[in-house]
């Protein structure tokens, strides 16, 4: 059944929806009845012995009954006080009551009967108010800051809907429950033209009128099946549906909130006429749980994006999408990494044919939300394209160089630290000042560092990436042609570049022991190397028989898991520095 017919006249969906991510979990009402039945228990316990002449014996030491009151007294005073910290207010006003009901008794039995007993009861009853009121107090005060700090994380604070968190919660409530639903992306178009122009005063004026319409509309079904909207930041909304039959019900909700985007907004005298691009998915049948939902309904989006202008402005996550999907979740889980430093980085060692140490090639290695490791041929051409890698290279670099400074300066001097530099990294116009800093700020010396750069750059920008390694070569630096002999590149470029090392790709040293012309290949790089004054290395050496070859032909270091897999910094330092 469709939502076409559906009138806004409900509200609490939506916010009950919202309370059941807010709330903490409640402390069970049972344990509030099991802690007055004990504090009944000790109570009578108390009324008893505290009158009681008879004796027992403890350790062959006679003991009056009496001596026992006391004991009771302190766990009655102990059930009070966890009234007070379990249910906050009602405990409190409980034990309250419970304790100044008391003083009638105390003050009774001290004036009528005499009971000096009673004295120490009511000095007791008055520590225990004064004891149970600072524990009410603060705990409001937590309970307080603790509310405030569910609401920041649930709730975004300039248009007050719900957070990415929050959606992500409440699709993992509907998954427990069983509930089926459709996760929409939606996103502004031209969101930024008035930021840039209107300023982003006005830009935030005009997000919280739109998310004033979307919660309009989603506050319009029936409690049971309100639709879900977030805010997941920017100009970026998330909408979950749910009561729905056929793939129509969904087109039809959706339109329902495009034709609220689309009305004129009037903000501060100013009209303005927007419109969106929706991108949905639905669970099970495209995803199975939230970041894969996140990343279908993101690629569709991607996709309307991607066919611009005439196209669908809504679209359903298709199988044809799954390697955009794929792609855009990267992105996420590397800018995330990013932001968070939390980029990893592997240590693979290189070695002289006469297995001594020569220095280390830094990897990046990039963690799964699960703990597995993304493998650096997925993540690494995604960083490129995104324009992240110079982020990357960066910031593997001065974690590897604070890492191996130290050593340096205390176990081997000579030992390279060997970091690729992405093409575009090179070209930045700040690249000399990130590398200076880096450097800095880790203690490296700047002739324990080689920096690896692929042979393309030498056609694409030579003059530009000539000027940047001269600069390097003087601070001491050292240059390597990283894959050589996969390029194109001119040996009347490579004779103009300062380089002191060539290295040649696995795919020719996975065929030098079988293979007469890529032996033969091999070789003439290495004699080329040699001729331009280079030292040679070759990578992903694994085997013996690659091993005698690359001696007999002249190379001058290998670098592969024949003697050295990449390792983490902590197997390094075992194997290497101790």
């Amino acid at each position: 059944m469709g939502k076409k017919g559906r009138v806004s006249d409900k509200s609490k969906g939506f916010k009950s929806l919202l309370e059941k991510i807010n709330k903490g979990k409640k402390t069970p009402v049972l344990l509030f009845f099991l802690i007055i039945i004990l504090y009944i228990s000790a109570y009578i316990i108390i009324t008893k012995t505290s009158v009681s002449r008879g004796m027992f014996t403890i350790f062959g030491v006679p003991t009056p009954v009496t001596a026992i009151t006391g004991i009771f007294s302190g766990l009655a005073n102990i059930c009070l006080i966890l009234l007070v910290f379990f249910f906050g207010k009602v405990g409190f006003i409980t034990s309250l009551a419970i304790l100044l009901v008391q003083f009638p008794i105390f003050l009774f039995n001290l004036s009528k009967s005499h009971n000096m007993g009673s004295l120490s009861g009511i000095f007791i009853d008055l520590l225990s108010i004064l004891a149970m009121t600072i524990i009410y107090i603060n705990k409001s005060r937590m309970e307080k800051y603790q509310e405030n700090l569910r609401e920041q994380a649930v709730k975004d604070m300039l248009t007050g809907l719900p957070s990415r968190f929050a959606c992500t919660e409440m699709m993992n409530r509907f998954i427990k429950d069983g509930d089926q639903f459709t996760i929409v992306s939606i996103d502004l178009n031209n969101f930024k033209v008035i930021n840039d122009t209107m300023g982003h005063a006005q830009g935030d004026k005009m997000l919280v009128e739109i998310a004033s319409r979307l919660k309009t509309v989603a506050e319009a079904s029936p409690d049971d099946k309100c639709d879900f909207i977030a805010r997941l930041g920017g100009d970026e909304f998330c909408l979950l549906i749910r009561d729905y039959e056929t793939d129509d019900d969904i087109i039809d909700t959706i339109r329902l909130y495009e034709s609220e985007i689309k009305r004129k907004i009037t903000i501060d005298g100013y009209d303005y006429f927007m419109n969106a691009n929706f991108g949905y998915a639905e669970f099970l049948l495209d995803a199975d749980e939230p970041s894969a939902l996140y990343s279908c309904a993101d690629a569709a989006l991607h996709e309307i994006k991607r066919a611009g202008a005439g196209s669908n402005n809504i679209l359903r996550f298709s199988s044809e999408l799954l390697k955009t999907a794929k792609f855009l979740d990267l992105e996420r889980k590397i800018r995330a990494a990013l932001h968070e430093d939390s980029v990893l980085f592997n240590l693979q060692p290189q070695f002289d044919m006469d297995h001594k140490l020569r220095g280390f090639e830094v990897l990046a290695r990039l963690k799964d939300s699960d703990g597995s490791i993304i493998s650096p041929n997925d993540f690494i051409p995604v960083a490129e394209e995104v324009g992240v890698i110079a982020r990357l290279d960066l910031q593997v670099f001065k974690k590897a160089a604070c890492f191996l400074s130290e050593y340096i300066r205390n176990t081997n001097p000579d030992i390279l630290l060997s970091t690729n530099i992405s093409v575009k990294h090179l070209m930045k116009n700040n690249f000399i000042e990130e590398i200076e800093d880096a450097i800095e700020q880790s203690g490296i010396p700047a002739k324990n560092v080689e920096l690896e750069i692929t042979e393309t750059i030498m056609i694409d920008s030579a003059e530009k990436a000539l000027q940047c390694i001269n600069r390097l070569r003087s601070m001491g630096m050292k240059i390597a042609i990283d894959d050589f002999g996969t390029g194109y590149s001119s040996l009347s470029y490579l004779n103009k570049f300062p380089i002191n090392l060539l290295k040649i790709d696995k795919s020719f040293i996975d065929q030098v022991d079988s293979s007469e012309s890529s032996e033969k290949y091999v070789e003439a790089i290495i004699s080329i190397g040699h001729i331009l004054n280079c030292k040679v290395i070759s990578e992903g050496v694994e085997t013996d028989t690659q091993l005698e070859t690359l001696k007999s032909i002249g190379c001058d270091y290998i670098q592969g898991y024949i003697w050295g897999k990449p390792m983490p910094p902590e197997e390094i330092t075992k194997r290497f520095f101790q």
